[in-house]
């Protein structure tokens, strides 16, 4: 798979060297795949690979032009984007079962934005050819890639407007309702396998203040911090905290994540 020094982004560096066929589990958690009829499953499995992103290695760069339709099977990837002042901008978290970027691939165009592994990561990816074959004979192919983009434009929405709020309970919990979202990222489950030092990244706070709206969400009964993640007991009432534009006033008597799992 791809990594940051790629003259084309793609299938270079050690991710090159961890590219394999997927497997058979893997190909059951790739969502798309049950919306294809059996000749078009056995052409996509055909072309589908795998490679294993370590932290820090980039999946997609900006400016480089794509040759694959990213997925992540195992692991936590983050978009994000460079700022004039040298700072970066997370956009959003990838977790399991999010595929990404079907609108640069549709366009062949080049990326506006890096996609960084944030923990070790096993990425799938299938090559552009292969996903505009689908797009041009599979309806079952056309209406899952609609869906995410729909679905994907819904979620930018709510993060400007949130953003505009410039309350950072709110930004922490818009985060995790986007990364909760079952249409983008159906392999996350009831649990969000998430360190709250991975979290700060992606929300852009320290990693204390993350702590704080943790707990406050925590004493609201929205989430539950279990061991190695973190547990939505509440996603409507989530979507209402991240959009109400409201600050936690009791967020110091809970546990981070990181002490939950020093405690067995």
């Amino acid at each position: 798979m791809p990594h940051g020094h790629s003259p084309h982004g793609v299938l270079s560096g050690s991710i090159k060297d961890r590219v394999r066929p997927a497997n058979a589990a893997e190909l059951d958690g790739i969502p798309w795949l049950p919306t294809l009829t059996p000749a078009e499953r056995r052409r996509a499995e055909a072309a589908l690979v795998v490679g294993e992103a370590e932290v820090g290695d980039l999946v997609c760069r900006v400016g480089r032009s794509p040759t694959y339709w990213f997925g992540v099977v195992e692991g936590l990837l983050k978009m994000s984007n460079d700022n004039a002042d040298g700072g970066s901008v997370t956009y959003t978290g990838v977790p399991p079962g999010g595929w990404f970027g079907e609108g640069t691939v549709m366009k062949r165009e080049p990326y506006r934005y890096n996609i960084q592994a944030l923990r070790r990561s096993v990425v799938a990816g299938l090559p552009i050819d292969s996903f505009h074959w689908l797009l041009d004979h599979s309806i079952g192919f056309n209406r899952f890639v609609m869906n995410q983009l729909n679905e994907r434009l819904g979620q930018f929405i709510a993060a400007l407007e949130i953003d505009r709020l410039n309350n950072p309970d709110a930004r922490v919990a818009r985060n995790l309702v986007s990364l909760f979202n079952p249409v983008l990222y159906p392999g996350v489950g009831e649990v969000l396998r998430i360190t709250q030092q991975e979290l700060a990244y992606l929300v852009g706070l320290s990693r204390q203040r993350v702590n704080e709206a943790l707990n406050g969400l925590s004493v609201e009964g929205l989430i539950r911090v279990e061991y190695g993640g973190l547990r939505v007991l509440d996603l409507p009432g989530l979507r209402a905290s991240a959009m109400s534009g409201r600050k936690n006033t009791s967020a110091d008597t809970g546990i981070d994540i990181e002490e939950r799992e020093r405690k067995p």
